[in-house]
């Protein structure tokens, strides 16, 4: 018996554990994924702003997925009759792999608008290559502000623009003007440089998904770091010479950062399944209606929220890491090993880090800010991670003690993170 999990992120990565758990090595599990390594997530603005290095939030599967085979490769279709799933390797090559149980945990991409110019000039933040890329490119920007003569393009270059004031953009936003200050220390031509950061969203609000006080904590810290925070505003287009808020305002700038949310992997909408808002119809044992076989869940699935009758469960960490569990169990349970269960979560609260000895959280819905918070954040992220935690937590020692490293590599090009892609996991050569 083979079971195929298609996807390594938080729900797939927590489905073949549970399924090895559950089920011990009587069944064959292949895990599907782009990349071998699970990424953590929540910490990548921290790689983009020089804190952490990109290895600590990349966790190996064949290390920590021990008995489970992993395939290298990304999924391009299901054939659902004769069980068996398709998908093109790292070289370019297309494979086929059967199975007796199929998981789709393909998680999500960046969230697209229709406004012009952002696809050309902004990119995402969804993936190790991206938050390499920014990291770069901000250092190259200051860089280059510092060698500038003329005064208007030395504005724009120190201008950085963030849309979405979610989760990713909050952090983001938190953690560039303390990145840019420590790059612009180096190069005394932009002593009395100012050096903008914009925070924009259309919602009223910083950090809608949380409570009030948790939102209103999070937009005094990013405006005390001198972060100009705007609500109810968005893009209305974007060039190579900045971009034009919907305010009408004109913002010279060479960065743009889209941080305005996630849609399911493109790979959802080529299997012919129900869905519901982009995402595969299941039901609250994450099966898929009519297909005893297949399952489904995090960001591709949507799955019903039992805490509020007929509406959907968010797509965030939290939830895909419950559900991979979860489906894990279940088809381990369809295969004769234990009992099926039910998807029931309430939230326990969230965390965000907004650096330099800042955060919000709400463990327990108790809310908390300031360093309290960083804390409870910290040892969070120390937890829910599934390794490198000791080299984590001695980077955030190194740097609170010596400073971030501040040089660009130059490894990824602006051209190989585009925005509208379904591997944001992936450069594009």
């Amino acid at each position: 018996m083979r079971a195929v999990i298609v996807g390594g992120g938080f729900a797939g990565f927590h489905a073949a554990k549970s399924l090895r758990k559950e089920a011990g090595e009587d069944i064959e599990i292949v895990v599907l994924n782009p990349t071998d390594y699970f990424l953590y997530l929540p910490l990548l603005p921290e790689v983009a702003a020089g804190i952490l290095d990109p290895r600590r939030v990349t966790v190996s599967l064949p290390e920590r997925l021990r008995g489970v085979r992993l395939v290298l490769g990304k999924a391009t279709g299901v054939d659902f009759e004769n069980r068996a799933v398709t998908y093109t390797d790292p070289e370019d090559q297309e494979h086929r792999i059967g199975y007796d149980r199929l998981v789709l945990a393909a998680g999500s991409v960046n969230k697209l608008l229709p406004i012009p110019g952002v696809p050309e000039y902004a990119h995402g933040f969804r993936g190790v290559p991206e938050a390499l890329y920014l990291r770069d490119h901000i250092t190259r920007q200051i860089e280059l502000a510092a060698a500038a003569e003329d005064p208007a393009e030395r504005e724009a270059r120190c201008t950085f623009v963030v849309v979405g004031a979610g989760y990713t953009g909050t952090e983001v936003a938190a953690q560039g003007p303390a990145f840019t200050e420590a790059l612009a220390a180096r190069h005394p031509e932009l002593a009395g440089q100012q050096i903008r950061w914009l925070l924009l969203d259309v919602a009223d609000r910083v950090l809608p998904e949380l409570g009030k006080r948790l939102g209103k904590t999070a937009d005094e810290v990013l405006r005390a770091r001198g972060v100009e925070v705007l609500m109810k505003t968005s893009v209305d287009h974007a060039d190579a010479k900045g971009v034009t808020l919907t305010s009408g305002e004109a913002v010279p700038t060479r960065t743009l950062v889209w941080c305005v949310g996630v849609r399911p992997d493109p790979l959802v909408a080529d299997l012919g399944l129900d869905t519901a808002k982009g995402r595969v119809v299941v039901t609250e044992q994450l099966r898929v209606p009519g297909r005893d076989d297949v399952f489904a869940c995090g960001d591709a699935a949507a799955v019903p929220d039992l805490t509020r009758p007929g509406e959907y469960t968010a797509m965030t960490a939290q939830h895909a890491e419950r559900q991979g569990k979860l489906a894990g169990r279940n088809v381990a349970a369809s295969l004769g090993y234990g009992r099926p269960g039910t998807y029931r979560h309430h939230d326990l609260g969230f965390v965000v880090d907004l650096g330099a000895g800042a955060a919000a959280a709400n463990p327990l819905h108790i809310p908390l800010s300031g360093w309290p918070a960083k804390v409870v954040t910290r040892g969070y992220h120390l937890i829910a991670m599934p390794g490198n935690r000791v080299r984590t937590a001695v980077e955030w020692l190194l740097e609170t003690l010596t400073g971030r490293q501040t040089v660009q590599l130059g490894l990824v090009r602006s051209g190989s993170v585009p925005l509208d892609t379904d591997s944001p996991e992936l450069p594009r050569y």
